[in-house]
């Protein structure tokens, strides 16, 4: 369009231009030829009058024809007689104006002969013609037409640059709808600023209404959807998830080959409520509940994966995957409870009990529920506002803390990391992708650590960055082996790291061929929490063709019209949704809703860590568009 504008401008201009150079040139043309017509008339009257009035002296005729020729005006001067013979002729057949020959070929001035009558008496001497030279009016001509030119390529010049201005104008207001359409055709809703042209500014305004109309909606189904699950997995006193929500992520977390290898299970009791409620009336004892919620999600909010959830009437219980020590555990959380507790309901005689336990990735999850009852009966034992920790026994060999920048470092480019891939299966059973998890050989025979294991250390440490560079290596060498696509995981602390994303542009720009079978997914955490980078990061991704999704999906639902603004490909929803989901209609009704709403905008639907064969027939009448877990694994 911009090309069809441009050359519209070009020939409307060169048409003007045309037009008003043959019309000035014409015009000026004639107005010579009158001119040159004139003179010559003039001129041949005023010789002949002068020859009429003096002697007929042939000499005298000579001398006067010579003296109007010498002016230099004149292409012919002649004196002819009645009956045709010459009495006086000078002619000048030289051309010496400085003038293009092809112009003199090309415009024709021609210059009529002036002719007058000689009388001697009442008879009839001569016949007096005056021919003047057109040479000066094609001089003239020519140069009106230089200036004409010159004008004509000056005023161009300025119209050129006025349409540039205007037209580029023009094309940046195209340019941004354009970009605003082909980014709805991503599944990205942006809105952008009306021009100041009538037209283009229905144009985005309908365009921006009609993106404001879908974000709206998602908006009120991301509300109703929030709504739903907190209705459905949260205890409203205290905003907690409730005891089937969070014993299904606790099962998760100990079945899981992506979870941590061990954690901690603190669980703390509130004395009696009944009693609580003759001392403190209901709403002071909903009061206290309300706090010991605020305490427990502060907690969780402080690192990524910690649970919390109230299991009993009075019973919650913490979730801390990857700590080690149960006893320092406790400490903090006795200090927790005694500075915001404690010091607010001194009228109480206890408030608490706390029983930790440390559990292993892959214990029975009974064995760790029957031990977490031990402590906290011990503690309870102890009086009031008591804590007990049971230290399990840990089954793999624990890396002292300064060795692990070492080991990390080395495994980037010493070949120590390796993919071990899961089938991610559609509905009717094809493949929608291979799913990489990164593994860790810390030591030659040793098992492969898991990246739960080892990726919040190499959080901690700034080293995540090199490390999914290197996983994503690992990942195209294994593409060019294979026909399926493969996903990958970027850490969430990897998405603010500028340095990270041009090195990753580089590699992927080195691989067009391969771009379109890679699968980029980013924690739902690290999604919000770095969201204008993960925003970045999404538009080159899918500028170079690439895939990208968020995992783990539906802990933050509150924001996820946010989600509206990245153009996703997929969402992956979090292992606690889907477990038990063929015996749980609540969770079946919020997934459905989840389907509809991500259908709606063309997101397809993956559940993570489906268990059972049950769950998985069940998930795919909901509208799940992929599946993967053990049932997956052994269903292939």
């Amino acid at each position: 369009m911009m090309r069809q504008l441009w050359l519209a401008v070009i020939v409307s201009t060169l048409l003007a231009f045309a037009g008003s150079l043959f019309i000035g040139v014409w015009s000026a043309r004639t107005y010579l030829v009158q001119q040159l017509e004139r003179k010559n008339s003039d001129n041949a009257s005023s010789l002949a009058l002068a020859m009429t009035q003096q002697d007929k002296d042939p000499v005298n005729v000579e001398l006067q024809v010579a003296a109007l020729f010498d002016t230099g005006f004149y292409q012919e001067i002649s004196v002819v007689d009645p009956f045709g013979k010459v009495i006086a002729q000078r002619i000048q057949d030289r051309f010496e104006a400085k003038v293009p020959a092809w112009f003199v070929g090309l415009v024709s001035i021609p210059s009529l002969p002036g002719v007058a009558q000689v009388s001697d008496g009442w008879k009839q001497y001569a016949t007096v013609t005056v021919i003047s030279h057109n040479q000066f009016a094609y001089a003239a001509l020519w140069d009106q037409l230089s200036r004409l030119i010159l004008w004509f390529t000056l005023g161009g010049g300025v119209a050129g640059l006025f349409g540039m201005i205007v037209l580029r104008a023009i094309g940046r207001s195209l340019g941004q709808v354009v970009d605003q359409a082909g980014a709805i055709g991503e599944r990205r809703f942006i809105t952008i600023a009306e021009p100041r042209t009538p037209e283009l500014r229905a144009l985005v305004r309908a365009m921006n209404s009609m993106v404001e109309r879908i974000r709206q909606m998602f908006a009120e189904e991301a509300g109703r959807l929030q709504e739903l699950q907190h209705r459905i997995n949260f205890d409203a006193p205290t905003g907690l998830p409730n005891r089937d929500h969070f014993m299904a992520n606790f099962r998760e977390q100990l079945c899981s080959e992506e979870s941590a290898r061990n954690g901690v299970l603190a669980v703390m009791r509130l004395p009696d409520l009944d009693q609580l409620n003759a001392l403190l009336g209901r709403t002071g004892t909903d009061r206290l509940l309300g706090e010991v919620g605020s305490l427990l999600a502060e907690r969780c909010g402080q690192r990524l994966g910690v649970l919390a959830g109230r299991v009993r009437a009075g019973d919650f219980a913490l979730l801390l995957p990857g700590a080690d020590d149960a006893a320092e555990t406790g400490r903090e959380l006795a200090e927790l409870f005694r500075a915001r507790l404690l010091s607010c309901w001194p009228e109480l005689p206890e408030v608490y009990h706390l029983g930790l336990v440390r559990y292993e990735r892959g214990e029975a999850f009974a064995d760790i529920l029957s031990k977490a009852d031990q402590a906290l009966a011990l503690a309870e034992g102890k009086g009031g506002n008591a804590w007990h920790a049971i230290e399990g026994d840990s089954l793999c060999k624990v890396i002292p803390g300064e060795q692990w920048r070492s080991l990390l470092t080395q495994a980037v480019g010493g070949g120590k990391l390796h993919l071990v891939f899961y089938p991610v299966v559609g509905q009717g059973g094809a493949a929608v992708h291979q799913e990489g998890m990164i593994r860790l050989q810390a030591e030659p025979g040793a098992p492969s650590m898991t990246a739960a294991d080892f990726m919040p250390i190499a959080a901690h440490l700034n080293l995540t960055a090199p490390i999914d560079l290197a996983v994503i290596r690992l990942a195209i060498e294994h593409l060019a082996a294979i026909d399926d696509d493969v996903a990958v995981n970027l850490s969430a602390e990897t998405l603010s790291d500028w340095g990270f994303r041009n090195d990753l542009s580089d590699l992927l720009r080195a691989y067009p061929e391969l771009c379109r079978r890679l699968w980029f997914e980013v924690p739902e955490y690290g999604a919000f929490k770095h969201f204008d980078a993960f925003k970045d990061l999404c538009r080159t991704l899918k500028g170079l063709g690439a895939h990208v999704g968020v995992e783990f999906f539906g802990q933050r639902l509150g924001e996820s019209e946010r989600l509206t603004e990245l153009g996703l490909d997929y969402l992956k929803i979090h292992p606690g949704l889907i477990q038990g989901i063929a015996g749980n209609r609540d969770n079946q009704e919020f997934l459905k809703r989840t389907c509809r709403v991500a259908h709606n905008v063309g997101i397809i639907v993956i559940a993570v860590g489906v268990q059972t064969v049950d769950d998985l027939a069940a998930l795919r009448e909901l509208g799940v568009d992929g599946a993967t877990g053990p049932a997956v694994t052994l269903a292939c």
